[in-house]
Parts: C-alpha cells; sequence; structure tokens
C-alpha cells in the first residue's frame, strides 16, 4: 500500500507491507517499546510476548522511517489485531487507521471473516470509527482499562 499523503511531523511517502526479515521486526519491536513500555509503562517482560513469533506483522513507513506497526493472531477464520503503536511524531495523520485498515486488507486475502481485538479505553472511539463495536465488561490487562471489540465481515 502506498499513498503520497504527508501529515503531522512525519513527513513522505507512506508505505504499509508485511514485516519481513529481522530488520523489519526489529523495528515492530522498537516502536512498540517506545510507545507500550517507555510511553505507557507496561512491563517490558510483556512486550514482546509468546504470540509474536507466530503472529503476521505489517510495518509503516514514512519517508522510509519506521513509524508504525500492527499485527495479527490468525486462529481459524478469526484474526486477533494487536500492538498497534504509532510513534509520537506521526500520530495525528491517520497512520494508525491506514494500518488497521491495511491489516484489514490482510486479513480478507487470508480469509480471515471476523477480526477481535482488546482496545485501551482511550482508543474505544478510534475503533467504533473504523467500524468495530464493543462488548463485554471492561477489564484490566497490561495495568490499563481495555474493552474487547470486533468487526465482521471482514474486507
Amino acid at each position: 500500500m502506498r499513498n503520497d499523503e504527508s501529515g503531522g511531523r512525519a513527513r513522505g511517502a507512506v508505505e504499509i507491507g508485511p514485516a519481513v526479515g529481522e530488520a523489519d521486526r526489529a523495528a515492530c519491536y522498537v516502536i512498540r517499546g517506545a510507545v507500550f513500555v517507555a510511553e505507557q509503562g507496561v512491563s517490558s517482560a510483556l512486550e514482546p510476548d509468546a504470540e509474536d513469533p507466530g503472529a503476521e506483522h505489517l510495518l509503516a513507513r514514512v519517508g522510509g522511517v519506521p513509524l508504525g506497526t500492527v499485527r495479527m493472531v490468525v486462529r481459524g477464520r478469526t484474526g486477533v489485531l494487536g500492538r498497534l503503536a504509532v510513534l509520537p511524531c506521526a500520530r495525528g495523520a491517520g497512520l494508525g487507521a491506514r494500518l488497521v485498515r491495511a491489516l484489514e486488507e490482510h486479513a480478507a486475502r487470508c480469509g480471515v471473516t471476523r477480526i477481535e481485538l482488546h482496545a485501551q479505553l482511550h482508543a474505544r472511539d478510534f475503533y467504533t470509527r473504523l467500524g468495530y463495536t464493543a462488548h463485554g465488561p471492561e477489564f484490566t490487562e497490561a495495568g490499563m482499562v481495555h474493552v474487547s471489540m470486533a468487526k465482521e465481515p471482514v474486507g
């Protein structure tokens, strides 16, 4: 996926694609560490986790610089979206939404018909705008309040 729109403080062409190879995966983990561990205070023991080796990771680059990531764990026809992270310099320009849409497109190509996620409470409206519906009670995960959300059909 390529788009020449830019916004926020990050400038340049936006490219979103699979994280292939060790360098791409390392970039995903660096972004997630900066957002989840350094910024949000998640324990480094929880990031990365045991799901990472089997997950499908997408990496967003703006002007060639890795600035965002998301992953999907596939369980049958359900994809579990997680670890959506965008560095502060790239926020506010729609990169997070573009990562989610790219993941949905990828999921549909893989035969996934439903996507589930655990949204941090502050991100609930973000996912609602993208067509996800909250269900069930709020719960605490990694020290933060979350809500389960899902979208069906995908694609």
